[in-house]
């Protein structure tokens, strides 16, 4: 998630990694390996096979897709040096949705009718992966987010996965280190009411602390990219909370914390995983200092399989990956283990393989996919401190079952 000054872009963007020969040759939809199980006549596919991507390349969360189309592409780049997929090429083609929900589900449908794509990876953002779901539902394709986390995303269909943890978890968990390692009984809430995930986030946290015997003296809403917010913040400052959560993205994130401050308001804030962007500092200054959030990763974990993807990434970008590249990445070697196993490339069979992934082990941890096609693992609370991230805690999924 970097890169500030693809922000305010509004043309449209389609980026592409095309083999020229592939599209002479047909990778669209007449391409698609069906199984072979059609009588003589089949005949094994030949050529790339293509990915499809829809992702916000543009727009107020430019970053979330930046990020995570590189992850993709470096997990490709690998995967195609080691000689692809079934003895085949992998093609990625990635579409930008701006950040609009009207513009994401055009683009899943333009990568499955217009390129063939035989498995759909997007989106980042919840409300945009529920405008997109229906569509790849629909053609009986299947997607997976690498990180949407609003627990309805899934329920689309059975044709819909997602390789992140769910916000029921995450508001749990923002919950569980307020009051138990911050020591907070009092807790305001400031949340994006347009936003799917802001919303779900404050909704989980708030009935989590309640449990846990704390108190929510305020909630206050605001609408993404409108921050005259200082009515909201008066609010908060009145309010007695010792603790804010603040569950949107590090666009609005940023400059609310820093407001906060201004406003003297001295509480710490939590946030979630849409905190995850090296301009969230930016943004927010030094008053970033001293906050949390919640992720699926973090860089300095001591595993190998975070020690080589923070190398790897390093050294194709020059930047460090967050916790959207490590889910971009792991998202896309899910799908390459599935197709693998699959005995076919057809939405059913890819479908089916996809929804027996267990126990697999990628950079974000070890999971398996549910019955609801959910990833279940762990999740990690990050803090900064000079403007830079650190972890402070890890929170296994079993300890949420344990308290329920």
């Amino acid at each position: 998630m970097n890169l500030s000054g693809w922000h305010g872009h509004r043309v449209r963007l389609l980026v592409t990694l095309v083999v020229a020969g592939a599209l002479a040759t047909g990778c669209g939809k007449k391409d698609k390996d069906t199984g072979g199980g059609g009588g003589s006549a089949a005949k094994p596919a030949t050529g790339a096979i293509v990915i499809g991507h829809f992702a916000s390349m543009t727009g107020p969360q430019a970053t979330f897709g930046i990020s995570t189309d590189r992850a993709i592409r470096l997990a490709i780049k690998e995967r195609n040096a080691k000689g692809g997929v079934k003895g085949r090429q992998v093609e990625l083609v990635t579409i930008d949705d701006a950040g609009k929900q009207s513009e994401a589900a055009t683009a899943v449908t333009r990568l499955i009718n217009d390129h063939g794509a035989v498995a759909i990876l997007g989106e980042v953002a919840s409300s945009l992966s529920l405008a997109g779901g229906p569509i790849a539902q629909k053609a009986k394709i299947p997607m997976i987010t690498p990180s949407s986390t609003n627990p309805d995303v899934t329920d689309v269909g059975d044709y819909v996965f997602r390789v992140c943890f769910l916000d029921d978890f995450q508001g749990w968990v923002g919950a569980k280190f307020a009051k138990e390692n911050l020591k907070a009984t009092k807790a305001a809430i400031i949340y994006d009411q347009g936003q799917a995930y802001s919303s779900g986030l404050a909704d989980y946290f708030e009935k989590a602390f309640k449990e846990m015997g704390g108190q929510i003296v305020t909630r206050q809403a605001y609408t993404g990219g409108n921050l005259e917010i200082s009515s909201q913040l008066q609010a908060v400052k009145g309010s007695g909370a010792e603790v804010v959560y603040l569950p949107g993205y590090y666009s609005d994130a940023g400059t609310i914390i820093r407001k906060a401050r201004d406003a003297g308001i001295k509480a710490p804030f939590v946030g979630g995983d849409g905190w995850d962007s090296e301009e969230l500092p930016k943004i927010a200054g030094d008053a970033i200092n001293g906050n949390y959030f919640s992720n699926h990763y973090a860089p300095e974990e001591d595993r190998p399989e975070v020690k080589n993807f923070v190398e790897k990434y390093k050294a194709e970008y020059q930047s460090t990956a967050d916790g959207l590249a490590a889910l971009g990445y792991d998202a896309a070697l899910v799908l390459f283990d599935a197709m693998e196993r699959a005995p076919s490339l057809s939405g059913k069979d890819l479908r089916d393989a996809i929804a027996a992934t267990k126990n697999f082990t990628g950079v974000t941890g070890t999971f398996s996919i549910d019955e609801n096609r959910n990833a279940m693992k762990s999740a990690v609370i990050v803090e900064y401190k000079d403007g830079k991230q650190t972890m402070a805690a890890r929170v296994a999924q079993d300890a949420a079952a344990e308290k329920k």
